[in-house]
C-alpha cells in the first residue's frame, strides 16, 4: 500500500479480551499490507509476538513510529499521549473503553476507515498540553504532563483546602474549597464537565479554571488565555499535608502546605489523525446524548 505511514506501532489495554482481539486483528491487517509493525512490550506478551525487533517499549515506539495506534478507552489514550506527545507521531485511537472521546474508531467497524487514513485520506489536529510543577521552598519537587486536566486536591475526601490562585502575576483570587481544575479543551468534556465547567472545542487556545465545591457561591469557572501561567499558593495553614496534583487522574504530584503549584502550557503537542468524515459534534451528540436534527 503506498501510504505516508511506514511504521506503526500498536499499543493497547492489557488483560482486556476485547482489546487483545482488536489488537490480533491489526497486527495480522497490517503485517499483511507490508507495514512495519512495532508492539508496545504488554501488547506483545498478550499477542504471543517473540520477535525482538518488533517489541519496543513506549518512549522507543514514539521514537521509530510515523503512527501509534491506540487501542482501549481514554484512559489508555491519556497514559500513552504524555509519551507521545514528545515525539512527531500522529495517533488515533479505537474505543474499546467506555466513552471515548479521544479513541474515535469503532472495534465493530474500523478497518474501513483505517484503512482511509493509511492510505493518506485524513484530518489531522494539534492538542496542547499542560505541564504542572510543584516548588517547595523555591524548589521544584515535582512535574508532570497533563492531556486532559490538572487538579489540586486533598488527600482526604471531602477536605476543605485553602490557596491562592495568580494568573501571570496578579492575584486572581483566595479560595476555600476542595480544589481546582485547570482543563485544556481535551480535557473539558472530561472531570470539568462534571464539575460544570465548561465545553471548550479542540481549536480554542485556552484553558478553563473549574472550582471544585467552593464556599463561596459567587466562586465560578473561568476561561483563560491558555498561554498564561496559572501559579497556585498553598496556604501554610492547611491541616491537611498530604494534597495532591493530580495529572489526568493518573499521576500524582505530592504538595505539602506553603507549595506552590505551577501549570502553564507544554511545548509538547498531541498530533491526533481521524478519518475525513470525523466531526468533533457528532462526538459531542453521540457521547453526551445531545438531540438530533428536526428537520
Amino acid at each position: 500500500m503506498d501510504s505516508p505511514f511506514k511504521t506503526i506501532g500498536l499499543i493497547g489495554k492489557p488483560h482486556h479480551e476485547g482489546a487483545n482481539q482488536t489488537l490480533q486483528g491489526l497486527h495480522d491487517y497490517l503485517t499483511q499490507r507490508g507495514f512495519n509493525v512495532l508492539v508496545e512490550t504488554r501488547v506483545a506478551q498478550a499477542l504471543g509476538v517473540i520477535e525482538e525487533q518488533h517489541i519496543v517499549d513506549l518512549v522507543q515506539l514514539g521514537e521509530r513510529s510515523d503512527l501509534a495506534i491506540v487501542v482501549g478507552g481514554d484512559g489508555n489514550m491519556l497514559g500513552a499521549a504524555r509519551v507521545l506527545s514528545r515525539f512527531d507521531v500522529a495517533v488515533i485511537g479505537v474505543n474499546r473503553g467506555n466513552l471515548g472521546f479521544l479513541t474515535d474508531l469503532s472495534p465493530q467497524d474500523y478497518l474501513v476507515p483505517l484503512e482511509q487514513v493509511l492510505s493518506g485520506h485524513f484530518k489531522s489536529e494539534q492538542r496542547f498540553l499542560l505541564e504542572a510543577s510543584v516548588y517547595r521552598h523555591g524548589e521544584r519537587k515535582a512535574s508532570n504532563l497533563a492531556v486532559n486536566e490538572a487538579v489540586l486536591h486533598p488527600g482526604k475526601i471531602a477536605h476543605m483546602i485553602e490557596f491562592e490562585v495568580y494568573i501571570d502575576g496578579s492575584f486572581m483570587y483566595s479560595q476555600r474549597s476542595d480544589g481546582l481544575i485547570i482543563a485544556t479543551p481535551t480535557g473539558s468534556t472530561a472531570y470539568s464537565l462534571s464539575a460544570g465547567g465548561a465545553i471548550l472545542t479542540p481549536k480554542l487556545n485556552a484553558i478553563t479554571l473549574v472550582p471544585m465545591f467552593p464556599h463561596t457561591l459567587s466562586s465560578r469557572p473561568i476561561v483563560l488565555d491558555a498561554d498564561s501561567e496559572v501559579r497556585l499558593l498553598v496556604s501554610p495553614d492547611n491541616q491537611d499535608d498530604a494534597m495532591l496534583v493530580s495529572c489526568d487522574g493518573q499521576i500524582t504530584l505530592a504538595v505539602h502546605p506553603g507549595d506552590e503549584i505551577i501549570i502553564k502550557k507544554s511545548q509538547h503537542r498531541l498530533k491526533l489523525v481521524h478519518p475525513l468524515d470525523y466531526s468533533y459534534f457528532h462526538v459531542l451528540r453521540n457521547k453526551l446524548g445531545w438531540g438530533s436534527k428536526l428537520f
